[in-house]
């Protein structure tokens, strides 16, 4: 066909060979909302115009008796072969029977699969692992809380205590896990990981040990995370098992014997607070943490009781007995705390340990440590015959029957029998020299 003049009027009716000049003079009809200038050479490209002025390669052709078009792009941004190639090859797409659109449509798919797993795939563990802590927390008691903070805490900063201010901190066990790529926990990851941390630090990998199980398992639950994390959990293997070794079971605790000499280097600690503090770990038999966590509102002097912030129970209250109501009346009221730091404004001291270490070597007494000290205040129960329940009840142990469970109620004045007993025992054998009426005195006529 002749190409038309350069002022010639466009017959849209009729194909012509598309060139610029033609694509600049083709306008929309008034009447219509869009119209169509037909390609000679490749039968399926059209340039459309709206009625707006817009232009823009389209291809259309017929599939099963239906008609299909596809936008190709502006003709501001295509030239006319870019747009006779994508119509060549949009006509052979639809020669083998496919909807192009409905190619186009699963390829969108398909690549964003691709990228949604390439983004899953650079997920770090610590990214997951944050979310994790975020989730739970509310769940955790402090404890555990600390527990995710301490394992998985950042080492290389200056350290506070034990070196003045010389040495660093050390980056938890769980640190270098979490800084690698989710998909990469692994088993023989893993495995690697505890026998390395099982010669350095058993203790502390047994317990991260733990709580990565968790995550991990955590992870295969999770929407987001159960594509990359395989689905046997990848910690629990026996290798890991094997590499981190069992937790022996602790032994130490005070002998009869030796409660003279430790209460006597205990006393002479020069801070009343410490020394205070460590013998109400003693004489109540509460975890260390708990002692530390008293408040001054946690003592009711009117009727001796004593309030303990139990991770068993939420709280238990324990006879105040005379002398560790002793011990604390006279302790300086600096915060909310009973054994206050006198550093932080609103903190209790941090655990005594070294205090109590140079207390034992004064004592000639080996490797006792906080936790000792309540498993020898049930250890020397044992001298007494106190019934199993009262102990455990004072201590905050779950009760181990039935009976224990569902029957028997010990009321506070019922525990004060055996505590208060129990205490004037540990006395009388420390050569501890007090007398309960001069704490509480009793009423007596006056003539």
């Amino acid at each position: 066909m002749a190409r038309p003049k350069k002022d010639a009027p466009l017959d849209l009716s009729q194909r012509i060979t598309l060139t610029i000049g033609a694509i600049e003079r083709l306008a929309c009809s008034p009447e219509k909302k869009q119209d169509f200038l037909r390609d000679t050479e490749v039968p399926g490209l059209r340039v459309r115009v709206t009625n707006a002025g817009a232009k823009s390669f389209v291809f259309e052709a017929k599939l099963n008796r239906q008609t299909i078009r596809r936008t190709i792009g502006s003709v501001k941004t295509w030239t006319i072969e870019q747009a006779r190639a994508e119509a060549r090859r949009l006509s052979v797409v639809l020669d083998s029977g496919q909807d192009p659109r409905e190619v186009e449509r699963q390829e969108q798919q398909a690549s964003e699969q691709r990228k949604a797993i390439a983004k899953a795939q650079a997920i770090t563990a610590r990214e997951a692992w944050q979310e994790y802590v975020h989730e739970r927390t509310p769940h955790w008691g402090e404890h555990h809380r600390n527990d995710h903070a301490r394992l998985s805490k950042e080492g290389g900063q200056i350290a506070i205590r034990g070196t003045r201010g010389q040495g660093i901190t050390t980056a938890g066990p769980l640190y270098a896990l979490l800084n690698l790529p989710l998909r990469e926990l692994t088993a023989p990851t893993i495995e690697a990981w505890a026998s390395k941390e099982g010669q350095h630090r058993p203790t502390a990998a047994r317990l991260a040990w733990r709580l990565l199980r968790a995550f991990l398992t955590w992870c295969t639950e999770h929407p987001q995370y159960s594509a990359i994390v395989s689905s046997n959990n990848p910690a629990k293997t026996r290798k890991a098992r094997e590499a981190l070794g069992k937790a022996g079971v602790k032994q130490d605790a005070l002998l009869k014997e030796q409660l003279t000499v430790w209460f006597e280097a205990v006393r002479a600690i020069g801070n009343p607070v410490v020394s205070a503090y460590l013998q109400t770990v003693l004489l109540t038999g509460a975890r260390p943490g708990e002692v530390l966590a008293l408040q001054w509102d946690d003592l009711n002097t009117q009727w001796r009781g004593l309030t303990i912030r139990d991770k068993v129970e939420g709280e238990r209250v324990i006879p105040l007995t005379p002398y560790v109501h002793h011990l604390l009346a006279p302790l300086p009221r600096r915060n909310r705390f009973v054994f206050a730091s006198d550093r932080k404004a609103d903190a209790p001291i941090t655990e005594p340990n070294h205090a109590h270490d140079r207390a034992c070597k004064v004592a000639g007494i080996d490797s006792l440590t906080l936790h000792g000290l309540r498993r020898s205040f049930k250890s020397l129960t044992e001298w007494l015959e106190v019934p199993t329940g009262v102990v455990a009840q004072i201590q905050g142990h779950k009760p181990s029957a039935t009976a224990e469970k569902h029957y028997t109620v010990r009321p506070l004045d019922l525990l004060r029998l055996h505590h208060e007993r129990i205490e004037a025992w540990i006395l009388e054998h420390a050569k501890v020299v007090f007398t309960q009426q001069a704490t509480h005195p009793k009423l007596h006529l006056i003539k």
